[in-house]
């Protein structure tokens, strides 16, 4: 069942949100500047990357990949070449699907073990169209579009945090992706999107919490 969150502004986006996969396409619509496929992730998925972080293993990758090639690709990033690695299986899937739906040859790939927030300001991303995903660990934080006072983006906040800056209002007004979901969010450079990409963040991490996030790209 799918869901749209209405903007309450003449200049408005909206966020496509379903538990189908197929939620994707409805990011080709204007109105829409995030896709979110809610997801509840398998528990042998779940139970592969609580064992492989509880090795001490930390990852900081950033390949180039083919749908093609990605699970080899992963496999090898991640020293495991059992037959059946779920983690790269379901990165393969989405590198699969990332590709077929922009129509894409190959994607930059990002995986990465965090124990902080990577982006921790509100901000927009200067690319068309990005996918992330959270496999362990809080998840993207984001604002609604009419949400936003895009004047306090960047320098516009005077140095002033998020929660003084005035970029939003109230604290309701922050909205989260939950682990194991995946979103497409539209950038600055998707053709129609200028001064809508969505604004979003990394969530604040406490002492010994770790992510593992994946983003794709295109590749230019």
């Amino acid at each position: 069942m799918s869901a749209v969150i209405q903007s309450r502004s003449s200049d408005y986006r909206y966020a496509a949100d379903s538990d189908d996969r197929t939620i994707f396409t409805d990011i080709y619509q204007e109105q829409n500047n995030i896709a979110i496929w809610r997801r509840d992730l398998p528990l042998n998925l779940q139970n592969y990357i609580a064992e492989f972080l509880a090795k001490g293993r930390t990852l900081q990758a950033s390949i180039n990949v083919t749908a093609e090639n990605a699970q080899a690709s992963i496999d090898e990033l991640l020293g495991d070449t059992q037959a059946s690695n779920p983690l790269s299986a379901d990165i393969a899937e989405l590198v699969d699907m990332y590709c077929y739906l922009f129509d894409l040859k190959q994607v930059g790939l990002r995986l990465t073990t965090l124990d902080r927030a990577m982006c921790p300001r509100f901000h927009v991303d200067k690319v068309p169209c990005r996918l992330v995903t959270s496999y362990l660990g809080q998840a993207t934080e984001w604002l609604s579009h009419q949400d936003v006072d895009r004047t306090k983006l960047g320098a516009g906040n005077n140095g002033l945090s998020d929660e003084q800056s005035g970029i939003y209002q109230h604290p309701s007004d922050i909205q989260q992706l939950t682990t194991g979901d995946v979103a497409l969010i539209k950038g600055e450079r998707w053709e129609g999107n200028e001064g809508a990409g969505l604004v979003h963040r990394s969530p604040a991490l406490s002492n010994g919490e770790r992510r593992l996030l994946l983003t794709l790209d295109f590749m230019s």
